[in-house]
């Protein structure tokens, strides 16, 4: 993985410190515990683009962002792409085969300029031993991963170009959804085209008809979800016309 700067987290601020704190899976660790957490992790930074993992990689490592967004995508020898999951700042990636020992089962790439805190398997499963809530934890983390994939297959194979693209707006705004100022979505339409099975131009055509209704805002490189009680009607219903 390209590093540009790294270092034991263990003495970092504490400002970086708090996305292990914070995240759900870790907020509940005893002090102690946290510490030893914290010696283990490793600061790293890298440039929009730069590979993190690819698909076939040993699972080595557990990864948590700090800031910047990472790609989790997969590809077909004909250069066509599908982004399974985008992963911001406060979240984790790279559990399943670190906890397996299988290789990587898709690429992850810097989609911006990223922080990241990096984790070794050899260290992390013997502490995940010792902490049997934590545990639990990557369990219900699975979990949400099988979750999230299974809704994005039956989108796909189930619903209409405007139901796909109104769920998958849903999803990914679910996570800025405290935001005062709407649910801003960091990401291109050639992403998201990549993310539910549509073109660039159909995605476009989709959401500047939402746009003209105040559904959204589209700004460069971001979408503002406006309305999602429009957007949930419309991926409920899963039918209808292009533009509707």
């Amino acid at each position: 993985m390209p590093q540009q700067r790294t270092g034991e987290a263990h003495g970092f601020p504490s400002s970086k410190l708090s996305i292990l704190r914070k995240h759900p899976y870790f907020a509940d660790l005893e002090a102690e515990a946290f510490e030893q957490l914290c010696r283990y992790a490793k600061h790293s930074t890298l440039k929009r683009g730069a590979t993190i993992f690819s698909k076939g990689d040993p699972g080595v490592s557990l990864f948590a962002v700090i800031s910047g967004t990472v790609k989790i995508s997969i590809s077909s020898p004909d250069g066509r792409s599908a982004i399974l999951n985008l992963i911001g700042a406060g979240e984790i990636f790279g559990e399943i085969a670190l906890l397996d020992g299988s290789a990587r089962s898709a690429d992850a790439t810097a989609n911006s300029n990223c922080e990241l805190f990096t984790i070794d398997r050899r260290e992390f499963i013997p502490f995940v031993r010792s902490q049997p809530g934590l545990a639990m934890k990557f369990i219900e983390l699975l979990c949400t991963r099988i979750r999230w994939t299974s809704d994005q297959v039956e989108q796909i194979i189930l619903q209409n170009l405007p139901g796909r693209l109104a769920s998958a707006l849903l999803r990914l705004s679910e996570k800025h959804k405290s935001a005062p100022q709407g649910r801003t979505i960091a990401i291109t339409q050639q992403e998201i085209s990549e993310m539910v099975g549509m073109t660039r131009e159909s995605i476009n055509k989709q959401l500047r008809a939402w746009a003209a209704r105040d559904w959204v805002r589209l700004e460069h490189g971001a979408i503002v979800v406006l309305n999602a009680e429009m957007l949930r009607e419309m991926a409920e219903a899963g039918a209808g016309h292009e533009g509707d």
